[in-house]
Formats: C-alpha cells, structure tokens, sequence
C-alpha cells in the first residue's frame, strides 16, 4: 500500500496557466489511468488547453498501472486536499466511486474521461469514446474479411472495465451475420506482456486461427510480435487493433496488423478540461460528450499520425 502512495505521489507534477488573478482562477485536478502514449496525448492536450487558457490551473497525476486502484484513490484524495475545485479522471476501476462521492462531498465538481462508472450519478459530464460504436467499427471490418466458420480470438483489456467491455461487445455485436467461431479469449490489463502471453496460447492451441482482435493498443502490438515470432505470414491471419497506438504504426506498416481503431485522446482531454471549466463557471455543459472513432488501415493511417 505504501509504495503505491508513493508512487501516486511521486506521479503529481503540476502545470500552471499564464498570470490570472487571485478571484478568476480556477484550479483543476487531471488524474489519467497509467503510462501510456494514449494518456500522454491527453495529459500534453489539457497542458496545451491551461496554456491557452489564462486563469486555469492544472494539477496532474498518473497511476502506476491499469489495475492501480489504490493509486488512483491517493491521487484522487490528494487533489481535494490540494485544494482543487474540479477533477477531470480517466477512472482506472468504477471502485474508485467512493473517493469521488468523496471529493463531490467537499464541493469538487468531476467530470470523466475514457470510460463511465455505471450508476455513479454524480458527475458533471462524460467525455468519452463511444466504445460500444467504436467496438462495432472493428467488427464490421472484421465481418468483410472473415466467413462462416473462420476461428477468431479475442485480447480483453481489463474484464469488468466498461469501457474496454464496450470495445468487445461492439465487436461481437458489428460481427453479427457472420458465423464466426471464438476460439479463445483472455484478459490483458492493456499491456504488450500479456498480449503476447494470451496471443502465442491462442496461436499455439488454434493452429488455423484466422483472426485476432485486441481491445487496447498495446496488446494489439504484442499480438502482431506473437504472430511475427511464430512465423505466421501477414496475409494468413486477420490482425485487428484498438487506440492506434504502442507499435501498432508500425505493425499495420509491415502487413502484420490488418487495421485498428483510432480514439482521439487529445480532442477527449481538451473537451473533459473544458466541459469541467465551464461547470465551475456556471455554464450549462452536455452530460455526454462523444470525442469519436475512426478506422485505421495501412493506406489511411498517415491522417492519423
């Protein structure tokens, strides 16, 4: 437990706006899952959001991993007593509600980014990747390149995680019409490690595996090494993806990824950090704001880099 405060802590590193005066500045917190480019994008967006926004504070956090439960609770709890009168999260756990019921308490306002927390109702707003849709963009690419019968194994990002739940459901679901096989599906926690781990197991027990989906970037990326290391040629087995990140250029560059589904973190950030500023100013905000998705392939992905 200590060395996850500490790491919570060490994480916190703060970004002022231009000079404002003492009564207009609003001071926010931005807590984001783990170290990834995908929240690296955010984190740099809403520096560029505070830079371009004289009387808007910025305090950041990061947690340590995409299971930090603790982590993210500390930085949550650290912010209130920091003194901030918003929070904007990419919420690691819907477990981590309690420290936000917390923080609203206190008179925080918090907006969510990335991914909901079902039935915690005290949000201002959510800014987010429809992930059901973009879940479905994948399996509609998917249903072009498979047929009846073709096996299909499936990289989860973190069960019980609604976001990363929503990228597979919107899969199966875009699947549908085709009779596709599972062969196999396992957990990942949204690292490049385990999706390698989970890949070779499904290669090696599905010899005639036709199609690999994974729900996050960097698995998508231990996938295409899987397949790379067992010798499998590009075109003999379907690669798909999801964030458009860790790797997955360069998969998708030399044929071993097929395609991915592009998120738009920095759009994300700058929409959450502004949605919560308004909030703190009294303007009406949306409740649901969709940042987007696209499909990524070889021959467009330069739009997107």
């Amino acid at each position: 437990m200590k060395s996850k405060l500490m790491l919570a802590s060490l994480a916190i590193a703060v970004a002022t706006a231009g000079p404002a005066s003492a009564d207009s500045t609003i001071k926010i917190g931005f807590i984001t899952k783990f170290p990834v480019p995908f929240f690296a994008t955010m984190e740099n967006a809403a520096k560029a959001y505070a830079t371009a926004h004289p009387g808007v504070e910025i305090i950041f956090g990061q947690g340590a991993s995409a299971t930090d439960i603790e982590g993210q609770i500390a930085l949550i709890e650290s912010m209130v007593t920091k003194g901030v009168q918003g929070i904007a999260v990419t919420p690691v756990d819907p477990t981590v509600a309690p420290a936000l019921d917390k923080a609203v308490a206190a008179g925080v306002k918090v907006v969510l980014m990335d991914n909901n927390i079902p039935g915690w109702d005290k949000r201002t707003a959510l800014a987010t990747t429809n992930n059901y849709n973009a879940g479905q963009i994948a399996g509609t690419y998917l249903k072009s390149v498979l047929k009846d019968g073709d096996t299909l194994g499936i990289l989860e990002g973190v069960p019980g995680v609604p976001s990363l739940d929503d990228r597979v459901k919107g899969m199966l679901d875009g699947l549908q019409g085709v009779k596709v096989k599972i062969a196999g599906r396992g957990a990942t926690n949204c690292t490049e490690e385990l999706g390698i781990s989970v890949a070779e197991d499904l290669l090696t027990a599905n010899p005639d595996l036709k199609a690999i989906y994974a729900a996050c970037g960097p698995p998508a990326a231990g996938a295409a090494r899987a397949i790379k290391n067992a010798g499998i040629a590009g075109d003999k087995i379907t690669l798909v993806g999801f964030d458009f990140c860790c790797g997955e250029a360069e998969m998708l560059t030399a044929g071993i990824e097929d395609a991915t589904v592009a998120q738009f973190p920095a759009k994300m950030a700058e929409l959450g950090v502004d949605a919560l500023v308004k909030a703190l100013r009294g303007e009406k905000v949306e409740s649901l704001v969709d940042s987007g998705a696209a499909l990524v392939t070889k021959a467009n992905m330069a739009q997107f880099e």
